[in-house]
């Protein structure tokens, strides 16, 4: 089961909501729970969902300190974030598989220990190539954890319990997102940038504890006996390769033979990632899908929107730390208003949806993201912190708000009713691949010359991907009602 993670947009990465679909699948492998267990369940959930916010958003914070005190240049930055992104990317669906083949409150474990052990690596990392490293890791261990911490909600909580239960769990999800950057920019202003990653094998620990002596075991008795690791390791190996061409082309340009030769690696062995899969019995990601224009609509939407908020979100620090000089406390401030509204207006965009379909909001909410970008971009070096920052990062919210309950909807309104689980996965790790390659495109365009204005034009360019996605939608979502499959 690939579970769905896009609750509210995270800082770097920009995904996380709960999904009905990742629920309904999850349901096919119930498990009998005492109202006592079903509380603990809540409580390991929430705790493991708290360390992956959490640390996603206040390493972005972190970065330019993490940059001066390793002495990392951009690049090197930039694989900070995307090698965390690109094992998460890769390994997410093949995670929500292995915990209904194998577990999933094995594999759920599972994650937490590889999670809470690579975050310590984090943490002691005495250069950048091992904080790279133990960030890959990470990725891997949320993987595993993300998809399976809805799917044993699902199979622990009756129906009538279960909306409840994704409610308190995605209101928590909601406080730690908003928290997380504050608190990141308060530590690393006053601790250490080490710091922010020792809290993660503490809470770990907590939520394997709870885990392993409260939370019953589950399995989905109509999964595939087969784990399509081969797909994973192509889709792995062809995305790393060409963010590291994309990454190293501002350094290097095409004189050396690593940047074409990983570029032409990458897309032959994507093509050969897709070869596999309409070949492979138990495929990560079955092509049928796409035969459907709206389901390929909603994923290019998708891949455009969190592309513009991906890759304008890392690059946000760096404006306010490095161009406007604004303590890491306060570069984490600005991000608070975008969860928050996310999480305040959630239940009013899903009046939308009830009340005009998916489409109209799908239009409306990209359009909204692309007007607080054009904001980010007008403002200029006199512009004062409410004004340049404050006030985009709130109208970004506003749009995502609108958007992300539409988007549910329409992945899940776009498949037959059995492959809604498979469906929003494929979604999930859509947004992943587009916080990957923005953040290599967008750090290549801004950090590797005068930086405001190269924020600027990324700016710009994240305004252009989010009309695009407005687009999208209007092309492929038929009006009136939610899509039809």
């Amino acid at each position: 089961m690939a579970g769905d993670a896009k609750l509210q947009p995270r800082m770097t990465n920009v995904r996380a909501r709960p999904s009905a679909a990742a629920i309904v699948h999850a349901t096919r492998g119930r498990a009998e729970c005492t109202l006592a267990q079903r509380r603990w369940v809540l409580v390991a959930t929430i705790l493991a969902s708290t360390i992956s916010y959490v640390d996603e958003s206040v390493v972005n914070v972190a970065l330019p300190t993490i940059g001066r005190d390793l002495a990392a240049g951009p690049a090197n930055l930039q694989w900070v974030i995307n090698a965390y992104t690109l094992c998460l990317a890769a390994f997410l669906l093949v995670g929500g598989a292995a915990g209904d083949r194998f577990g999933r409150r094995r594999i759920f474990i599972a994650g937490l220990v590889l999670f809470g052990a690579a975050s310590l690596g984090c943490g002691l990392s005495r250069d950048v190539a091992q904080l790279v490293a133990a960030r890959a890791v990470q990725g891997a261990g949320a993987a595993l954890l993300i998809p399976c911490s809805l799917a044993i909600i699902g199979a622990a909580f009756p129906e009538a319990e279960r909306g409840r239960a994704i409610g308190t769990w995605a209101g928590f999800s909601a406080v730690s997102a908003a928290i997380g950057p504050l608190l990141g920019g308060w530590i690393v202003d006053h601790l250490a940038w080490q710091a922010i990653f020792f809290i993660n094998p503490v809470l770990g620990l907590f939520a394997v504890w709870i885990a392993w002596r409260h939370v019953p075991e589950s399995v989905d008795p109509e999964a595939p006996r087969g784990i399509d690791w081969p797909g994973a390791l192509l889709a792995f190996a062809g995305l790393g390769s060409l963010a590291y061409g994309l990454i190293a082309l501002p350094d290097t340009g095409f004189d050396e033979a690593s940047v074409p030769a990983s570029l032409a690696g990458g897309a032959l062995l994507l093509a050969l990632f897709v070869w596999h899969e309409g070949r492979t019995s138990a495929p990560m990601m079955p092509l049928g899908l796409f035969r459907s224009a709206t389901f390929s609509g909603i994923n290019a939407l998708t891949l455009l929107l969190y592309g513009a908020l991906g890759g304008a979100f890392f690059l946000l620090p760096f404006d306010l730390i490095s161009v406007h000089h604004t303590s890491a406390t306060m570069a984490g401030a600005v991000f608070v208003p975008f969860t928050v509204i996310m999480a305040a207006l959630s239940r009013w965009s899903g009046g939308l949806l009830d009340r005009f379909g998916a489409r109209l909001p799908l239009v409306m909410g990209p359009s909204i993201v692309a007007a607080g970008f054009g904001l980010f971009a007008l403002a200029g070096p006199a512009t004062g912190y409410a004004l340049a920052f404050l006030l985009p990062v709130s109208v970004v919210g506003l749009g995502m708000a609108v958007t992300v309950a539409p988007l549910t909807t329409a992945v899940i309104a776009a498949v037959p009713g059995h492959q809604t689980g498979v469906a929003s996965g494929i979604n999930n790790a859509v947004s992943s691949v587009a916080s990957l390659f923005a953040i290599a495109i967008f750090g290549a365009l801004a950090l590797h010359g005068a930086l405001a204005d190269g924020i600027r034009l990324a700016m710009w360019i994240a305004m252009a991907l989010s009309l695009a996605a407005a687009v999208c939608a209007a092309a492929t979502i038929r009006p009136g009602a939610a899509p039809g499959r």
